[in-house]
């Protein structure tokens, strides 16, 4: 099947266009952003007010691509820039359209970011959404049909690796938190480094946080992808799970990568963590700083119990099934596209 698939050539959405591949499509990849002048400010502009006045731009840009193209599948990932102009013109030259999102578009963490999104809904056949919340939200919004999935890992790009010496020695971390800078992240970290616990941070905006002058030793490098976002997790003792909360999020795409890595997950306690692993078995949750400090200090000191909570929570994601080729069956499956030719005749 012919796939034209719209996101960033990096992260999550690179490995879910693989994981097309790799159940045996025709893949076209398209960055949307790559169709605009590389300008700084026209991201600030884009993410401040949205991305549904570039519309014409884009479409300008767009037809030239797909001239005398056809798809049987248009996949738009995240969809901030793929407002109803956008959306018309890619209908013509695919049968079906889908959206999925692993953002909080309807949420007020990132302002009017998602305003193309929102108004895009009704032209997607299947709109699909990592929270509860965001079901009936889209379903105002106009959307036809919603299917709510887990965040995911990815069958290759989250295979645990071999690592060799020189590896170990540039990734294993003690306590390790990748991602992003956010206000309440900040005063988390800086009640962990309060208690002893060894910390290690890797990722981007850091240097905002009010707790700056504290958490700047502990402070590895910003954002990292690939063999080394892996490598990083599983050659951490702890992955600490932290959440977003103007991203209303109960789980991210990190409690499912840590343990299918074979990491050890310390994450935070909310039903969806809860449902995901058993707490103290297959994870370890905690609902304060001190109660994750504590954690930390049993697992560095106890290595074979944390090792076997580890193992565990290995075996619980492969069980969970939220891997990136299972979700995008379920996807193709739900608007009615034939499954993966190469699991079409088992």
């Amino acid at each position: 099947m012919k796939i034209l698939y719209l996101g960033p050539r990096s992260g999550t959405c690179l490995d879910r266009a693989r994981a097309y591949e790799r159940l045996g499509h025709e893949v076209q990849h398209l960055d949307l952003r790559s169709l605009l002048p590389a300008s700084p400010w026209l991201d600030r502009a884009a993410w401040r007010f949205g991305g549904r006045w570039l519309g014409r731009l884009l479409c300008s840009a767009l037809a030239h691509r797909l001239a005398g193209q056809r798809y049987a599948l248009c996949h738009v990932d995240g969809g901030a820039l793929a407002g109803p102009q956008v959306l018309r013109l890619l209908r013509s030259h695919a049968d079906v359209l889908v959206n999925y999102n692993i953002d909080d578009p309807f949420g007020g963490r990132d302002g009017r970011r998602f305003a193309a999104y929102l108004h895009g809904l009704p032209f997607y056949d299947l709109a699909v959404v990592m929270r509860t919340a965001n079901v009936a939200e889209a379903q105002a919004h106009g959307a036809r049909r919603v299917l709510r999935v887990f965040m995911s890992a990815d069958e290759v790009s989250h295979a645990p690796r071999q690592p060799t010496p020189a590896q170990q020695q540039t990734w294993r971390s003690d306590v390790l938190f990748v991602g992003t800078w956010m206000p309440e992240r900040g005063p988390f970290l800086a009640g962990l480094l309060a208690q002893g616990v060894p910390l290690s941070i890797r990722g981007a905006h850091w240097q905002k946080a009010p707790e700056w002058p504290l958490l700047q030793p502990h402070w590895r490098g910003g954002p990292i992808v690939g063999d080394d976002y892996a490598l990083a997790l599983q050659c951490a003792r702890v992955n600490l799970g932290l959440l977003s909360v103007g991203n209303r999020d109960e789980h991210t795409t990190r409690s499912v990568e840590v343990p299918a890595l074979g990491g050890l997950l310390c994450a935070q306690r909310t039903p969806e963590h809860a449902a995901l692993y058993r707490d103290g078995v297959e994870a370890l949750l905690w609902s304060d700083a001190a109660e994750c400090a504590r954690h930390c200090r049993q697992a560095l000191q106890d290595e074979a119990w944390a090792a076997r909570i580890a193992a565990a929570g290995r075996r619980r994601a492969k069980a969970n099934g939220h891997f990136n080729e299972t979700v995008l069956l379920r996807i193709l499956d739900a608007v009615g596209l034939p499954a993966a030719p190469a699991l079409a005749d088992t």
